[in-house]
């Protein structure tokens, strides 16, 4: 059955949707995209899933930190273990490049469903890892698992633009909520079943499961409206790649989500460490991370509503700034009233900023077609940092030099993203 047929109109940017800036160029939107519809809504739930099992677990690793810290890795310093999580994040957005292109020639399903599977694979290795063994952690959980969900994460943003157009920033904020969701439910999860007496291997089992059977559904639910090797799909991924990275707008765009992403897994991967070390109770600190992707949610989830009235752009403005105060005010954590404060506060208006990246670059990139190629090399360029914030913090916990890192990091990137350029 042939593809349906999408022709595409240059329109003015004023005639663009309300939740565009001044930046936005003149745009290409396709006509006959349904804009809705069964198979439109069943693959924003397939991606929601997606993002649930791949991004949302890689956010739980806080609980995993806290516990290879005080238990399974206890040998090892706090920067090294941070690696382990902080590879798994940085490779769902390294190998962008390559499974950007291949969505974008129609090969949906095989980067899809293959990241599927080596997820599922990935944790039921990581159940076999022995205490102590660093490489066996660090090979299923940093390389495995992050791989995985490279493989998952553009392509579960980039099926959308088939899809969707005018509602594409809300399609995607509900989307990149999943991943806070997943937070939620799997931090809890995970610090009910490895730290309670199932134990480490039968706990993580459990949550591979789980997690194989949601993936199981959302493979089912994605469907493309393009099939492989439609001639509507881009031939000239060099060309593509190469305007990401010359073109001002795009060019700023990813210099300043650089500066952003070095900061933003911080507090996701040492909130429950440091309310431990400070002398919180064991019960709040389980849920500490819970607070915070929970506020992730709610900000993720709601962006896409918000970006109609204040546009993208200014939403990523003022989220960054908040952000950046948010970071070093974790230098004076130390009661409960301020932990859960902060992490209420910096979950919300972070999950604004993320959920505003996709949108974001859909909003300057003037070809559709070239999206999954520009999602791919911005989100390997903008590979999140956090090991740098372990060295920092180093094995006598100086909590104050990551958090003013991190803040300062904010700022730079509250710098070059003010400086729009001129038409």
């Amino acid at each position: 059955m042939a593809p349906p047929s999408v022709s595409k109109v240059l329109v003015n940017r004023n005639d663009t949707p309300s939740h565009s800036s001044p930046l936005t160029p003149p745009v290409i939107l396709e006509r006959g995209i349904p804009d809705g519809g069964l198979e439109a809504w069943c693959a924003v739930l397939g991606s929601f899933i997606a993002q649930f099992c791949g991004f949302g677990y890689a956010s739980a690793f806080g609980v995993y930190q806290e516990y290879y810290t005080r238990e399974f890795l206890s040998h090892e310093s706090s920067s090294a273990i941070s690696w382990i999580g902080s590879l798994s994040a940085f490779l769902v957005t390294a190998i962008g490049p390559i499974c950007g292109p291949l969505h974008d020639r129609g090969h949906f399903y095989l980067v899809f469903v293959g990241g599927a599977l080596l997820q599922s694979f990935s944790l039921f290795m990581l159940s076999l890892a022995q205490p102590g063994s660093y490489y066996q952690v660090f090979l299923t959980q940093g390389i495995g698992s992050g791989i995985a969900q490279g493989l998952m994460y553009v392509p579960s943003f980039a099926i959308l633009s088939q899809h969707f157009c005018r509602r594409r920033a809300l399609v995607m904020s509900i989307v990149a909520s999943g991943a806070s969701l997943g937070g939620i439910v799997h931090t809890i999860m995970l610090n009910r079943l490895i730290n309670g007496p199932i134990g480490f291997a039968t706990g993580v089992r459990i949550s591979a499961g789980l997690v194989t059977g949601l993936l199981f559904i959302s493979c089912l639910l994605i469907r493309t409206r393009y099939e492989t090797g439609h001639d509507s799909l881009p031939a000239n991924t060099w060309k593509a790649a190469i305007k990401c990275v010359t073109e001002v707008p795009s060019l700023l765009m990813v210099t300043a989500f650089l500066f952003f992403q070095t900061a933003y897994l911080y507090p996701f991967f040492y909130f429950q460490l440091d309310s431990v070390r400070h002398g919180l109770s064991t019960s709040f600190s389980f849920y500490s991370l819970v607070i915070v992707n929970a506020a992730s949610f709610c900000g993720r989830f709601s962006a896409g509503f918000i970006a109609h009235f204040i546009s993208v752009v200014d939403l990523t403005i003022l989220s960054t700034v908040a952000c950046a105060v948010l970071l070093g005010g974790m230098i004076w954590l130390s009661s409960m009233e301020s932990f859960i404060a902060l992490g209420l506060l910096y979950g919300l208006l972070s999950g604004m900023n993320i959920a505003m990246m996709a949108p974001f670059m859909a909003l300057i990139t003037t070809d559709p077609s070239e999206l999954g190629v520009r999602m791919g090399i911005s989100f390997a360029i903008t590979g999140k940092w956090s090991p740098i914030s372990g060295a920092l913090l180093t094995k006598q916990y100086i909590w104050w030099a990551p958090a003013l890192f991190c803040a300062v990091s904010c700022n730079i990137r509250y710098v070059i993203r003010h400086t729009r350029p001129t038409r």
